[in-house]
């Protein structure tokens, strides 16, 4: 029981503490092995704090045993239990296929180094989502970014570099936009613990400080999350990183950005005057259909596989950010449904391209002729990942949109409704596109010997595979989560 008790500060306690042992083993199976467990403890940890507020409502845990505002407090509701599951999720999930797919494309003398970055990466995803002190989330979001650098600069071809170093520099420009947005909120209310902010902030609405703080945060809140147009950072990280990186980057790294957007929002300055006194609504909305279409339309353009999935992963969070932008219920449930989902989806195909770029040593397009018979069961797990990206029913990608429809009807706005199913008509045309090569093309004439992926690389892409078909068949856990989340946010009954 006093164990449980310290269970909030232990999420991120645990894995800060265990980056430099990791680095200490110096033997890369030992790193690899050692940070699996801590995922999986993390994991673990995760799960209980979910049902311990789905049971007994809120978690709160004072550091330091100072209590708030004074002190930094750790604060677990419905929203960051349910993004705390995602993120040590797909860390757990990621974690096996890294054991040979981090040995193939990283030097061995930096095997323990990588682990250790990816250990301070997911330090600071689990650190931002519990945290109920603004300033507290800035210094986690630079520790999770910092060592997404590092991680993405891995990436054998050289152009990771500069794409590390591209992240690096708009990284930077969101970070500060937001430190600039916490000490305008500090000046005005003279607190930094989230709830306390949330109370005081009211009374000073109206002042122009409290408004240039608000256009900061969700400036630099969008860089971070990579909401068009200021995504373009994006592309290249995930297109050069090493496959696990992107992987667990892409499931995470940008549903944080999302959870950070809507702690802000709604937890620090409200729906009413975000949506009604800075009309956030029609900003947003406007920005997620034009990424939703554009960077799909890019999409079906691109021939490596990495940058076609990470333009979509531009669409997808237009999708989420299109759900928020209802200021409803059930917009809102969609957009943090489709969190969950989009984790899901993405974590799957991008593991399946890491299989792929394992055993082949590429991801273009014009490589993978033929290669539905050379690999059935990794190009198996593509196919459903790509329809569940299209939100064919019985996965996840329908559940989103269902709801996001859902959203649109009930405010009113048929035609965005259309919007939604004409995105993904363009998504199942770069899908398409893949699937056409990968079973109706004959095999390169020089063509080698291609055997289907090791098990341990299968297993966990197949994991992920099985839970989009779960989850979009059996609602009840997820909508549910995401309901009460949204409900909660809101202010209202769910």
């Amino acid at each position: 029981m006093q164990l449980g008790q310290h269970l909030p500060v232990l999420q991120v306690v645990i894995p800060l503490l265990s980056a430099p042992l990791c680095l200490l083993l110096r033997n890369g199976r030992l790193a690899w092995m050692f940070t699996l467990a801590v995922s999986w403890l993390v994991l673990a940890g995760a799960v209980w704090l979910l049902l311990q507020v789905l049971a007994h409502g809120t978690v709160s845990y004072a550091l330091g045993a100072w209590p708030a505002p004074w002190g930094i407090e750790y604060h677990v509701d419905h929203v960051s239990a349910f993004v705390l599951l995602i993120v040590s999720g797909i860390s757990a999930v990621v974690l096996p296929f890294a054991g040979i797919s981090v040995a193939r494309e990283i030097p061995a003398d930096r095997v323990s180094l990588f682990y250790t970055l990816y250990l301070l990466c997911l330090t600071g995803l689990l650190g931002i989502v519990i945290t109920g002190d603004a300033f507290n989330l800035f210094v986690f979001l630079e520790i999770s970014a910092l060592s997404s650098y590092a991680l993405i600069s891995q990436g054998r071809d050289r152009r990771a570099l500069t794409a590390s170093y591209h992240y690096l520099i708009l990284g930077t420009i969101g970070a500060t936009f937001i430190l600039i947005g916490v000490g305008l909120l500090y000046m005005m209310t003279g607190t930094l613990n989230m709830q306390d902010i949330a109370v005081r902030l009211p009374a000073v609405t109206d002042t122009r400080t409290v408004r240039t703080a608000f256009a900061f945060l969700i400036v630099g809140i969008s860089l971070k999350l990579a909401l068009f147009p200021l995504h373009l950072w994006l592309p290249n990280a995930y297109t050069y990183a090493p496959s696990v990186v992107t992987a667990f980057l892409a499931a995470t790294a940008t549903k944080v950005g999302v959870y950070v957007l809507l702690r802000f929002v709604f937890t620090i300055f409200g729906a009413a005057f975000a949506f009604q006194v800075m009309s956030l609504g029609p900003i947003l909305l406007v920005l997620a259909l034009l990424a939703i279409f554009s960077a799909s339309t890019v999409a079906i353009f691109q021939d490596n596989l990495k940058r076609m999935l990470a333009y979509s992963s531009v669409a997808q969070i237009g999708y989420m950010v299109l759900g928020i932008s209802f200021a409803s219920l059930t917009g809102l449930t969609a957009g943090i449904l489709h969190l969950f989902n989009h984790a899901l989806m993405k974590g799957a195909l991008f593991l399946a391209l890491g299989a792929v770029f394992y055993q082949l040593g590429t991801v273009q397009l014009t490589q993978l002729r033929g290669l539905g018979r050379r690999m059935p069961w990794t190009m198996a797990a593509i196919v459903i990942g790509g329809l569940s990206l299209v939100g064919v029913p019985l996965t996840v990608g329908f559940i989103s949109k269902w709801y996001l429809i859902l959203a649109a009807l009930e405010s009113g706005w048929w035609p965005v409704a259309v919007l939604v199913l004409l995105g993904s008509l363009l998504a199942m045309v770069y899908v398409g596109r893949l699937v056409e090569t990968a079973y109706f093309h004959a095999p390169p004439e020089d063509d080698r010997e291609v055997r289907e992926a090791p098990l341990s690389l299968l297993l966990p892409i197949w994991i992920l595979i099985l839970a989009n078909l779960y989850f979009g068949i059996d609602t009840s856990l997820t909508v549910g989560v995401a309901r009460q989340a949204a409900a909660l946010l809101l202010g209202v009954s769910p």
